[in-house]
């Protein structure tokens, strides 16, 4: 499997396990099976969150997913795969709600060491901002809101707290999730160390939503991410599984994602289903899959890509991982262009 930049200093697959439905809609058998799957495939990292399981997130489970991955691990697997965590942060389930900060991360980073059965966590990632963020179709209305000052002392306390937890060796590098052009700026300066702009808390990864249906970061986070060497996480890269084609025509597949949330947390609208259709065609028209074409459109981008992959079941994500190596044509690369640009943001 191809690998791509991670940062300035690392690499990852093209394709990352993604395991959010772990202990949820996936068992922990197939969760494992998945596991060695992947690695025989050639996946070098996964990505998970103390958050984890969803659809729906549930306190009394936080945290199970990443136990699942714990089990595998302790089974003598702890080198075969390299593990990236995330942070929750303000509002979310985890810790009651309460906001990342420098004295959250030492105690939340050894409670996933704890559970993950590691000593060192590869890619720790804030889930996202304590500000907030506009992702989760909260950009049709967003405003920013909070003092400048506070903000960036708040982000100045935790790149240090990071750096503490880098040299104490608990984890090895850092990324975002859910962030802005904004925000990453201020991540990138405060993290500097040299006049390369190189530190052991500069972020290597932003972890946003990025998909054929889904290209919001096409204009200032990219340019961001090319001259600054950061690299796209991209999580949901087949549209929440919309762009399978499996919820065309009225479909709704049992234990599907949208079987137990309909709205598809905000993406399902009057116009998802006739555009998805147009995709459907012309990866028909190209004699290709439409999973294979959502993927590997991906490493068509100007910037560093790894495709957050999950999958209910085994036999998914086998489908997926034929998208590996994968090279679209500049006919198909166009055409996908050109419906975007007649059909953008259907969500």
């Amino acid at each position: 499997m191809r690998t791509v930049p991670l940062g300035r200093h690392d690499t990852i697959s093209e394709i990352m396990l993604g395991t959010m439905t772990w202990g949820r809609q996936t068992g922990e058998t197939d969760a494992h099976r998945q596991l060695d799957m992947a690695i025989e495939a050639g996946v070098t990292w996964l990505d998970t969150a103390e958050m984890y399981p969803v659809n729906p997130v549930r306190a009394e489970t936080v945290g199970d997913t990443e136990t699942i991955v714990g089990n595998w691990v302790a089974k003598g697997n702890a080198d075969r795969i390299r593990i990236a965590t995330k942070h929750a942060g303000e509002g979310g389930l985890a810790h009651d709600g309460a906001p990342i900060t420098s004295a959250s991360i030492p105690r939340v980073i050894e409670a996933s060491l704890k559970r993950l059965r590691v000593e060192t966590i590869d890619l720790y990632q804030f889930h996202w901002p304590n500000r907030g963020s506009f992702q989760f179709r909260k950009y049709w209305n967003y405003r920013p809101e909070g003092r400048r000052d506070a903000i960036l002392q708040d982000m100045a306390d935790c790149v240090g707290a990071l750096e503490r937890e880098i040299e104490r060796g608990t984890i090895r590098a850092f990324g975002t999730s859910n962030e802005s052009t904004w925000g990453m700026d201020q991540w990138l300066r405060l993290a500097a160390r040299d006049a390369a702009g190189d530190g052991p808390a500069r972020p290597v990864s932003i972890q946003n939503e990025y998909s054929l249906l889904f290209r919001l970061a096409d204009t200032d986070l990219t340019e961001m991410m090319v001259y600054e060497d950061v690299t796209m996480l991209a999580f949901s890269p087949l549209a929440a599984g919309i762009a399978t084609g499996k919820y065309q025509n009225g479909a709704l597949p049992e234990g599907s994602r949208r079987s137990i949330n309909e709205g598809m947390g905000g993406r399902w609208s009057e116009r998802v289903e006739p555009i998805t259709g147009i995709y459907l065609e012309l990866a028909q028209a190209h004699g290709i899959d439409p999973v294979h074409m959502a993927l590997a459109w991906l490493q068509t981008r100007p910037f560093a890509c790894s495709a957050i992959l999950g999958a209910t079941n085994a036999e998914q994500l086998a489908h997926g991982l034929k998208a590996q190596d994968m090279v679209l044509s500049e006919e198909l690369v166009s055409a996908i262009d050109a419906i975007n640009r007649s059909n953008p943001l259907p969500y």
